[in-house]
C-alpha cells in the first residue's frame, strides 16, 4: 500500500443522482424551447385580454357609480367573460366578428352600450333620427 491520501469508502448504493432520484434525462429539469407563437396567435391573445378587461371594467365602473345593471346586462357581461376563458372568443359563427377578435360586431356594440350606462353618459341614438321637435313645425 503506498502512503497517498485515502479516498472516503465508496456506498456501493448509492449511485448517481439520477439512479437515486429515479429521474431520466429530459424529465423535466430541462426546459424545451417551444417555438414563439406567430403573430396570429399573439394578436388573438392580446384581443382575449383586452376583452377581458373592457368587461371588467364596464362592471367596475357599475359598481363604483351605485348604477344597478339590469339581470340581462349581469348575465351578459358574466356569460360573456366565461366564453372568453373558455374558448379564447364569445362567438362561434365567424360571420359575426372578425377572425382573430374575442368580441363580436353586436357584443362590442352591447358592451359600449353599458359602459356608457356605468359612466352616466346618456345612451346615444340608434339609427340617427332626431327626435321629433316641439317647435310646431
Amino acid at each position: 500500500m503506498t502512503g497517498g491520501p485515502k479516498s472516503p469508502p465508496r456506498n456501493k448504493g448509492a449511485g448517481s443522482l439520477k439512479r437515486s432520484t429515479g429521474l431520466k434525462p429530459g424529465s423535466g429539469f430541462q426546459t424545451k424551447n417551444k417555438p414563439a407563437p406567430g403573430p396570429f396567435e399573439a394578436e388573438r391573445e392580446a384581443a382575449r385580454r383586452q376583452a377581458l378587461n373592457a368587461l371588467k371594467r364596464a362592471k367596475r365602473a357599475a359598481d363604483k357609480a351605485g348604477i344597478t345593471l339590469s339581470e340581462w346586462e349581469g348575465e351578459f357581461i358574466e356569460g360573456v367573460s366565461d366564453r372568453i376563458k373558455t374558448y379564447g372568443r364569445a362567438f362561434g359563427d365567424p360571420e359575426k366578428g372578425a377572425p382573430g377578435q374575442a368580441l363580436s360586431s353586436m357584443q362590442g356594440r352591447k358592451l359600449k352600450e353599458i359602459t356608457a350606462k356605468a359612466n352616466g353618459e346618456a345612451p346615444k341614438r340608434r339609427w340617427g333620427r332626431k327626435p321629433p321637435s316641439s317647435d310646431g313645425e
